[in-house]
């Protein structure tokens, strides 16, 4: 594996467990930051795909684009573009006054998270 691709994942993987550890948190959970994490994890796995692939990609924090360029080589990923759309979506509009995560948005956000991870590790050829 590319060392860069490594620190793609290494990355991903910091912002996956802080996602968890703030859904999990007795007081005061941050669930805003759920959201964020759940998308930067995301985010940074479908850019060490990318990586590992040679494959250039913008400057950019959109699921939906990073999952477009993706597709040549993980083109079975295709039907993940809504749930990536609605995670890219939450992850930016709780940043900002006017909406609030509650419990549920962060669970889904972390669900659709941790199903992407399984996906890209597998196809990193990572175990789980």
């Amino acid at each position: 594996m590319k060392p860069l691709t490594m620190e793609w994942i290494e990355k991903a993987e910091e912002d996956f467990l802080t996602a968890r550890r703030e859904l999990r948190a007795r007081r005061s959970p941050n669930f805003d930051a759920v959201c964020f994490h759940a998308q930067q994890c995301v985010e940074k796995y479908l850019k060490a795909r990318l990586q590992e692939a040679s494959i250039p990609f913008a400057k950019t924090h959109d699921l939906t684009v990073l999952l477009e360029a993706v597709l040549p080589v993980e083109p079975l990923w295709k039907p993940l573009h809504k749930a990536l759309s609605d995670l890219s979506q939450r992850a930016v509009d709780v940043r900002y006054p006017g909406l609030t995560a509650d419990r549920q948005m962060a669970r889904t956000a972390l669900k659709t998270c941790s199903e992407f991870r399984l996906l890209a590790r597998s196809a990193l050829e990572m175990s789980n």
